[in-house]
């Protein structure tokens, strides 16, 4: 559908919040956490944080919690009886103020779950989210969206985008069908678009480098030891990088119980020394270079050619929550500038 453009007074945005929670729906949105700005379940507009260029983890968790239970098992007599998650049960929920490169994620994590056999789970929780953006005023030198296709105001992945306008005034974009509905209770409140000028609130974020060239050079370099050792020498395999990632989706599975109890999914990273541990003892994977080079390799080279998408929206999560500042923007202009 085209996109509609029209304004929302903030006092209408509180209105629409209330609704939201009247009509059963959970609001997933960033609030202030001690230091830290992070998202958490609130019940008013008053509690989401909007000033802030990111917040620390993701709003993944909504359709990739940290750990999910996949089945419950009963064993009675050698008969063993699984009973699967009720889907039906599922919360519908509203993520408000996400970044626009946050709601891109969603589309590199939905053909990650729907790849070859589609996820069940992931997509039952993705039906449930009504994405609601909100445009960067602000970046940092992390940031890198316009690298990666993405932008301040970039409208992919929301059903609506908010563009603060300063005064208590909003620029509403109503993106899809969900979106629509969405604010369907407020409607008489919303103003048609008074020529507002998106461009002058958004952020400035020069690109880095260019996706075209990373790619063109990373199949070249996969054999050149030297250079991942080189880009990996500070790396200390703890995984920060990949928990606050919008897109990163390595998972393991537990049992936990003896003759009853659950099986989990759990998130995990290609970065841990025992992602790939074959019960052999082998691991193909046993240098930590060679696992940088896969965290590479899989958002710039094996996503977009399997799965015609990135697995990077430029975030700058991962930059920031390095404790050795390995820095994505720095290391993917080594990429480009590198002579296979």
């Amino acid at each position: 559908m085209a996109i509609e453009t029209t304004s929302i007074k903030r006092e209408t945005l509180e209105k629409l919040f209330s609704n939201w929670l009247s009509e059963g729906k959970r609001i997933l949105a960033p609030k202030k956490l001690g230091d830290h700005v992070d998202f958490a379940l609130v019940g008013s507009l008053a509690e989401v944080s909007l000033d802030q260029v990111q917040t620390v983890q993701s709003p993944k968790i909504a359709v990739f919690p940290r750990v999910e239970e996949l089945l419950a098992f009963q064993s009675t007599d050698g008969n063993v009886q699984l009973r699967e998650r009720d889907l039906a049960v599922l919360p519908e929920t509203v993520i408000f103020g996400l970044r626009p490169c946050d709601a891109a994620a969603f589309a590199s994590l939905k053909a990650i779950f729907d790849w070859d056999t589609p996820d069940k789970l992931f997509s039952a929780r993705l039906e449930k989210i009504t994405v609601v953006g909100l445009s960067c005023s602000r970046a940092d030198e992390y940031c890198f969206c316009t690298s990666v296709g993405g932008g301040p105001g970039a409208a992919a992945g929301s059903d609506i985008l908010l563009t603060d306008m300063g005064r208590e005034d909003f620029l509403l974009e109503i993106i899809s069908e969900k979106g629509r509905q969405a604010v369907r209770s407020v409607s008489a409140g919303l103003q048609p678009d008074a020529a507002m000028d998106k461009e002058s609130r958004l952020a400035r974020v020069t690109p880095a480098f260019t996706v075209e060239k990373i790619s063109s050079v990373l199949a070249a370099l996969f054999d050149d030891a030297s250079f991942w050792e080189k880009q990996s020498l500070r790396c200390l395999g703890c995984g920060a990088c990949a928990y606050v990632c919008p897109t990163c989706a390595c998972f393991d599975i537990q049992d936990e119980g003896g003759a009853s109890g659950k099986r989990l999914r759990c998130w995990d990273s290609c970065g841990f020394g025992l992602f790939t541990l074959h019960t052999s003892g082998h691991n193909p994977r046993p240098l930590q270079s060679q696992r940088w080079r896969q965290r590479l390799m899989h958002k710039f080279s094996y996503m977009p050619e399997r799965q015609s998408v990135l697995g990077c929206v430029g975030c700058g999560r991962c930059s920031r929550a390095c404790p050795v500042d390995m820095n994505m923007v720095e290391h993917m202009r080594a990429v480009a500038e590198a002579k296979p």
